[in-house]
């Protein structure tokens, strides 16, 4: 049996849509229901920050999680296949008014994503102080907690909406399927049956 960590939402969806097309069978869970048993698989739905540490930890074998939470959290993890869903990108947001100044001795940027936006501003030799949020990080520049925000962009409407502005585009992302290094070794020959069953429906 292969166990796969799903992020709530939107992803888990789409996921269990490629499942559908792969088996000509129903996937769904059941009301509130964490956990899915179907066939040789067992599907669990966890928050997307959680799914590279249940695969990590080997609760999981296989895992979909977006490219943006795995860089975020760099745990020695095999990233097998991009299902090209769940695109969004990286970006840096500002007030409208205001530009990023590369002179500055320091800048404050809130964010969830720290270590993105440490390696981010390191590469451009830029000290940067960086503030962790969990939610809701377009309100930070607008009451004073920082000078710019890395954060989550799909259409870029929410930063509008707040008076904010893309200035850089750090990293798009995507979906990924990922798997624990001693899962592949022990369950090599499912992993990759799998895999290629997935690769073949994303072709189409």
């Amino acid at each position: 049996m292969l166990t796969i960590a799903l992020p709530k939402g939107r992803i888990a969806k789409e996921t269990l849509d490629i499942f559908e097309k792969i088996f000509q069978e129903r996937f769904e869970f059941e009301n509130r229901k964490l956990i899915l048993n179907k066939g040789n698989f067992k599907f669990l739905l966890v928050r997307n920050q959680d799914v590279p540490i249940y695969v990590y930890h080997q609760a999981a074998d296989l895992g979909v999680v977006g490219l943006d939470v795995l860089r975020e959290k760099e745990l020695n993890l095999i990233e097998l296949l991009d299902l090209k869903i769940g695109k969004c990108r990286v970006c840096v947001g500002m007030k409208n008014e205001d530009e990023l100044d590369l002179n500055r001795p320091e800048i404050k940027v809130a964010t969830k994503m720290v270590n993105i936006a440490k390696k981010h501003f390191s590469k451009k030799a830029m000290a940067v102080e960086v503030v962790k949020l969990y939610g809701s990080i377009e309100l930070a520049p607008l009451v004073g907690l920082c000078d710019a925000i890395v954060d989550i962009v799909e259409t870029g409407n929410t930063m509008k909406e707040n008076g904010l502005k893309v200035v850089e585009t750090i990293m798009h992302s995507s979906a990924h399927l990922i798997a624990n290094q001693n899962s592949f070794i022990s369950k090599k020959s499912e992993i990759l049956d799998l895999y290629f069953k997935i690769e073949s429906v994303l072709r189409k």
